[in-house]
């Protein structure tokens, strides 16, 4: 289990994330008994040779195929109960004390599902998926009826194979008393009230180091993406007037680092005269934020929350600007290399009709803020 001082001041940058996953696994090689730190063949293959074979298969090497619905008779759209309970985690996958008190914590709701909304670190490795979900050991809260995941930028450092290949084939949703399998990451949970709609920002989150510098990524949905939004989802529909809650790893908005509002862009317009007040849960930036209404494309009302405090150092700096901002947990619960660090957690959503309850539990299962969101002729209203 790492240490969360390993993610303290922890960069966007690849290589960075390639050198710690590196450093990180020859400490998992070195045995107790080792009466050293290194030994100069680990050091020479973990830190240099595989470090270089890493770095190139992720910076120069192809990104994973992309996997898209419909396949395999399967539509990637699900039925689920009118009543229906969620942990909803993001950034939680870094295998800390800290992410494992958070899955921990959220099991112990026994949700009806559970899903990730991206980020494992330090470059989604098989590796480091086994250890965050799949090993006995692991502390990721499994749901009663299933568990999905989306990918962000940390998966796609490894090109997105361990979040193809391993990660996924283990997720699953039940429908009529079969598990289906997730095999693409995007999804959408619907009953008569509400549709929960994953989007996957994590795949065009990274380029090769030539194209970042000449066009950064702009998080887009890809094609294939859309086509299912529009064909198999029907989100444009104007008859359809359930409510929308959209989950992705990367932000539409933010008043801390830079958000990525082309997915909003491309929602609208295929939205069109279906249009309507929505709610999107996202992560990315590793802090607790409660935003007010925004206009998302400049038309778009969006109810938008950050969660992306689940298992990495909690960032407390200040924002640009705090009029948009409802609530947000500045508290600090420790300081590691002279940096205040605030309270790891994750969201408990509870669907019930036409209401949505949203409870924000830290670590300590302290009631940190909590909500309700309602249906009002299709529009998502805030109560209160």
């Amino acid at each position: 289990m790492r240490s969360v001082k390993d993610y303290v001041n922890l960069g966007h940058n690849k290589v960075e994330n390639h050198l710690k996953t590196q450093q990180s696994e020859l400490k998992e090689e070195l045995k107790p008994t080792d009466t050293v730190t290194y030994r100069i063949g680990q050091f020479l293959w973990t830190n240099f040779f595989g470090f270089v074979y890493h770095y190139v298969k992720s910076r120069f090497g192809r990104r994973h195929p992309y996997s898209a619905y419909p396949k395999q008779d399967d539509s990637g759209v699900y039925r689920i109960p009118p009543v229906a309970s969620f942990a909803l985690l993001s950034d939680w996958a870094s295998d800390t004390e800290e992410s494992d008190k958070v899955g921990r914590l959220a099991a112990r709701y026994e949700p009806d599902y559970s899903i990730h909304l991206g980020d494992v670190y330090f470059v989604g490795t098989q590796k480091e998926v086994a250890a965050n979900f799949l090993i006995p050991e692991a502390s990721w809260p499994w749901g009663r009826c299933g568990s999905l995941a989306l990918s962000g930028n940390h998966e796609m450092y490894s090109n997105g194979r361990a979040f193809f290949e391993t990660l996924l084939p283990k997720m699953w949703i039940e429908q009529s008393g079969i598990r289906v399998v997730q095999k693409a990451g995007f999804f959408c949970l619907e009953n008569d009230y509400w549709r929960v709609v994953g989007l996957d920002t994590g795949y065009t989150s990274v380029r090769n180091p030539v194209m970042e510098i000449l066009r950064p990524p702009d998080c887009r949905l890809k094609d294939a993406q859309l086509h299912w939004l529009r064909d198999q989802v029907r989100l444009g529909n104007p008859e359809d007037r359930r409510g929308l809650l959209f989950l992705s790893h990367h932000p539409p908005f933010s008043v801390f680092r830079e958000a990525f509002p082309e997915p909003a862009r491309q929602l609208v317009s295929l939205l069109g005269a279906a249009k309507r007040p929505a709610a999107w849960i996202w992560g990315h930036e590793h802090r607790l934020i409660v935003y007010s209404g925004q206009p998302l494309s400049g038309e778009w009302p969006v109810h938008g929350r950050c969660i992306g405090h689940g298992g990495m150092p909690v960032e407390l700096d200040e924002p640009a600007d705090i009029s948009p901002i409802v609530f947000r947990d500045d508290r600090i619960r420790t300081r590691l290399k002279r940096k205040n660090l605030g309270y790891n957690g994750f969201a408990y959503l509870r669907l019930d009709g036409p209401e949505a309850l949203i409870q924000y539990v830290d670590l300590d299962n302290t009631l940190v803020y909590q909500e309700v969101l309602r249906i009002e002729e299709g529009a998502v209203v805030v109560e209160g």
